[in-house]
């Protein structure tokens, strides 16, 4: 059977579809078939046309969103690799209030511990100290090192 008798015979039929876009059945008989491998009909041009056009402008709007998020990612990168220099000098800055020699750097997963007085020989408190630049938010284990210590599970062991 060739495409072209399918289709007269699909008009002369008295079989249904339903519609993708809103789910309402229609008689084939009404729809415009045609075989897609040769000239479109007019009004299924157009529709063509307009599906392509849609398609070329999404294309576009991909594009975009791709270079603004090269672009985003880039400076967090950056953004995160200043703040991991920044982490490791700042106790020696001088606008930093805490005495260089009370702070222990551990860098992961937190930044620093402050045995606040060690240099004065006479240790009144320690700090767990977590640098953070802009806008930047605790990591997962950050908040899990920040929860134990609000738990009060913190421990001293002698080995």
């Amino acid at each position: 059977m060739s495409v072209k008798s399918l289709i007269q015979e699909l008009k002369a039929s008295n079989l249904c579809a339903e519609c993708t876009h809103c789910g309402e059945e229609f008689k084939l008989s009404k729809a415009i078939l045609f075989d897609g491998r040769g000239v479109f009909p007019a009004p299924a041009q157009k529709k063509r046309d307009e599906l392509v056009e849609e398609l070329k402008l999404r294309l576009q709007e991909l594009k975009k969103r791709r270079i603004s998020a090269q672009a985003g990612a880039e400076k967090k990168a950056m953004e995160v690799g200043i703040g991991k220099i920044l982490e490791k000098v700042i106790p020696a800055y001088r606008d930093f209030k805490v005495p260089i020699s009370d702070c222990r750097p551990l860098f992961e997963p937190i930044d620093l511990i402050v045995f606040n007085g060690v240099s004065k020989s006479n240790v009144d408190s320690i700090t767990f100290m977590e640098i953070k630049t802009g806008k930047a938010q605790l990591a997962r284990h950050e908040r899990m090192v920040r929860d134990a210590i609000g738990d009060r599970k913190v421990a001293f062991k002698e080995v």
